[in-house]
This record gives structure tokens, C-alpha cells and sequence, in this order.
């Protein structure tokens, strides 16, 4: 055990030997594994991060949330043309739906349309997110309410001018002040804020919660009626805890084409999307990208790879009369081998901390300047260690085995 400690001791000072007394050419040589090794890093520290975020942004919403509207969320079997003929959900079918399907735990109608502006005295946020739903979007959501509360079913029925607002729009219309009960213009007509969201902070699915503002579904129907250009119906349904998903998704299906009478071999004309499904294809989305960072990070390293083969049969060049001494008191063929090996890991690791470093300081950067936490894992830091010390080993053999394998005699006699 002694020996090998003592080993490794020298094979580092040879390898911090090799890196001062020739710095260019080992600056050359590791370039490659620390471009290799940021690059890889870089990805999987990216892809994680967005992973990471996605996840967050999701895990409020149960996976088996369906969305039942006439457009598809992803890639279709039926043609656009055919979509595109497709009525909208109406809010007689919401209601019926809540009635019908038993399976059901909440349901709730919501419009999406355009943004718009919010006055509040002097102050105006510009181009908010505006989200009419009904009242049981608070449960299917789980949307944590920071000052007031959401409104009920009363007011969601009837259509009243309440409105729940996001994180930033209280501060831009009210700053420090209490928003509760104050109120703004909106489509001409004063809201009254009742709720204010808690921070969310960026978004990766569509706008922010902080940048929104939710009211009664009922009010835009009162106001513009049922169908214009500006305005697309959906229907959130979640199931009940334990209720297989796609068994309810079969329920609905049997109950919307009874409703909309469509005759047996017709095809559906809505769509009903899991959320479950879009997930799986976000994973599969990363999955991929992470493949793709690995190949292309993969040249780097192979380039590095031969800058460490390099540098490795150089220094057994440089010193071939050690070895031969070496080897004339003694040491063993398996000795050399390790010093060398050592020397080379030693030198790649050196090269792939400095690519993770690197790596954490741009995350770090990106992390202040928009906003979105990079995050530099301990998994990842222990791939780009292990994988630099396999590119070192990889890259040392060949050197190591030829140092092992020299004549004590010709190697003492060579560096007369």
C-alpha cells in the first residue's frame, strides 16, 4: 500500500514537473481534453437544468390531466385540413361533462385569447396574460394564492369582475401597497383583485403565473360571446385519484360523441391529450439531446485523447535514462507501468477540472443574467471526473507499457 501512495506522489510531481517546465505543449495537449470535457458538462449541465425546470413547472399538475380542445398539443395521425374543421368545446359541453362522467374529479372551462393592458391610477402593466377559467382551475393547478384567495363558485357562475393576479403585475400596479380589494381597468370595465399568486419566477411552458392575470371565465363569454377569432376553449379534466386514465379518456370519448351525435366509424372530431404523454415526450426530447452533446463532445475528447498519448510518449522519451536507472535498482516492470499511467490520469483530470470549472462559472454568469438556475450537479461532476480519468488511461497505455517494457542497459546507455 506504501509503495502505491508513494507511487502516486511521484507520478504527480513528474506530472506538475511536465506541466511547468513545458507549458505550451502541455497547454496544447489538454486543450482538447478540457474543450471535450466543458463541452459534455456544458450539455449535461444544460439539459439538466431544463429538465430540472420543466419538472418543477410541471410537478403541480397531476401527470393524468387530460385537455380536451379541437387542436392537438403534438404530431397527429389526422390531417391539418381535417382538424382544422373540428368545432370547439363549448361550455354546454363542460357542464354536461361534469354531470356524465362520474370518473371525473375536477373539470374546469378555460379561453385562451390575447393579452392585454391593466390600469391602475397612473401605473400600467403592459401586455398581460390574461387566463379566464372556471372556478375549479384553482384544485387542478394547485395554484398557491399569497395574499386574499381565489374565487369561488358563485362568482365564477355569475362572471363578476374579480380577478387573481400574478407575482409581477401587483408590483407594477401597486407596488408596495396592498392589492387586495383595490381596483384596475380592464376590457373597459374595474376589476376587483381578491387574490395575488406567489412568485413563480420563469416559466418553460407559456407565460408566468407572475406575469398573468386569472378571472371568471363567464365574464369574457358575457362580454364577447361564445366564438370569435381571438378566443380558444379547452376543457381541464382531472380524474380521480386512482381512476386509470385512459379508461376515463375512453369514458369521455363515449360521452362527448354520443353528445355531439357522431355516427359509429366517424371519427372523433376533438382531441383529448394526457399530460402524462406530453411528459414522455419532453423526456424523450432531452434523451436526445443529451445523445447528440455526447457525440459531438466526443471528438473533442478523442482529439484530447491523442494530445495526452502525445505528451505521455514524449515524457517517456525525455526521460528513458531515469527509467533505465530506475529499473537498475530494482523497480519492477509493473512500477514504470503505474508511473506512467498515474502520470497520464493525473494530467487529464487536470484538464477536465479546469472544463468543469469553467462550466461552473458560465452557469453561475447565465444563472444572475437570465434569470433560469443552471445548476452543475454532483452526478455531473463525478461523470466529467471519471470520464477524464478514463481518457487519461486510455490515452497512457500505450506510453506506459512501452516506458515498462525498455532495457535497463539500452535505457541507461541511450541518455549518454
Amino acid at each position: 500500500m506504501l509503495l502505491y501512495l508513494r507511487l502516486l506522489k511521484e507520478s504527480l510531481s513528474f506530472a506538475l514537473s511536465a506541466l511547468t517546465n513545458n507549458k505550451l505543449r502541455t497547454f496544447l495537449s489538454l486543450l482538447g481534453v478540457t474543450i471535450g470535457i466543458f463541452s459534455i458538462i456544458a450539455v449535461l449541465a444544460a439539459v439538466d437544468s431544463l429538465d430540472r425546470k420543466i419538472k418543477a413547472d410541471l410537478s403541480k399538475v397531476d401527470k393524468n390531466t387530460m385537455y380536451l380542445k379541437r387542436f392537438s398539443f403534438g404530431p397527429s395521425d389526422i390531417p391539418r385540413w381535417k382538424r382544422e374543421q373540428f368545432p370547439d368545446v363549448s361550455y354546454d359541453e363542460y357542464q354536461y361533462l361534469k354531470d356524465a362522467v362520474q370518473s371525473i374529479d375536477h373539470l374546469a372551462f378555460q379561453i385562451f385569447t390575447k393579452s392585454e393592458n391593466l390600469k391602475y391610477e397612473d401605473n400600467i402593466a403592459s401586455n398581460v396574460n390574461v387566463v379566464p377559467v372556471s372556478y375549479e382551475f384553482e384544485d387542478i393547478q394547485s395554484l398557491e394564492i399569497a395574499q386574499g384567495r381565489f374565487y369561488n363558485e358563485s362568482e365564477s357562475n355569475s362572471g363578476n369582475a374579480v380577478a387573481v393576479i400574478g407575482y409581477e403585475i401587483a408590483q407594477t400596479l401597486f407596488g408596495d401597497t396592498d392589492p387586495i380589494n383595490k381596483k384596475f381597468r380592464m376590457y373597459g370595465q374595474r376589476f376587483t383583485v381578491i387574490g395575488v399568486l406567489k412568485k413563480q419566477g420563469e416559466s418553460t411552458f407559456g407565460p408566468s403565473n407572475d406575469t398573468s392575470v386569472i378571472i371568471p371565465v363567464n365574464f369574457i363569454r358575457q362580454m364577447y360571446g361564445d366564438h370569435n377569432d381571438f378566443m380558444t376553449p379547452i376543457i381541464v379534466i382531472k380524474p380521480k385519484s386512482g381512476e386509470d386514465p385512459e379508461a376515463v379518456k375512453g369514458e369521455i370519448i363515449q360521452k362527448l360523441r354520443s353528445y355531439r351525435g357522431i355516427k359509429a366509424g366517424d371519427i372523433d372530431n376533438f382531441i383529448i391529450d394526457i399530460l402524462a404523454g406530453f411528459t414522455d415526450l419532453i423526456d424523450n426530447i432531452i434523451g436526445q439531446m443529451k445523445v447528440i452533446g455526447w457525440i459531438i463532445s466526443g471528438f473533442s475528447l478523442l482529439v484530447g485523447g491523442f494530445g495526452i498519448a502525445n505528451i505521455m510518449f514524449v515524457s517517456v522519451k525525455e526521460r528513458t535514462n531515469l527509467i533505465g536507472i530506475q529499473k537498475a535498482l530494482g523497480a519492477k516492470n509493473r512500477f514504470i507501468l503505474f508511473q506512467f499511467l498515474f502520470e497520464a490520469v493525473i494530467l487529464s483530470v487536470i484538464g477536465g477540472l479546469v472544463g468543469m470549472l469553467m462550466v461552473w462559472g458560465i452557469a453561475a454568469v447565465l444563472t444572475k443574467v437570465l434569470e433560469f438556475e443552471f445548476i452543475l450537479s454532483f452526478s455531473n461532476i463525478i461523470i466529467g471526473t471519471g470520464l477524464a480519468s478514463f481518457i487519461g488511461l486510455i490515452s497512457g497505455i500505450l506510453p506506459a507499457i512501452s516506458a515498462s517494457k525498455l532495457d535497463p542497459v539500452e535505457a541507461i546507455r541511450s541518455g549518454m
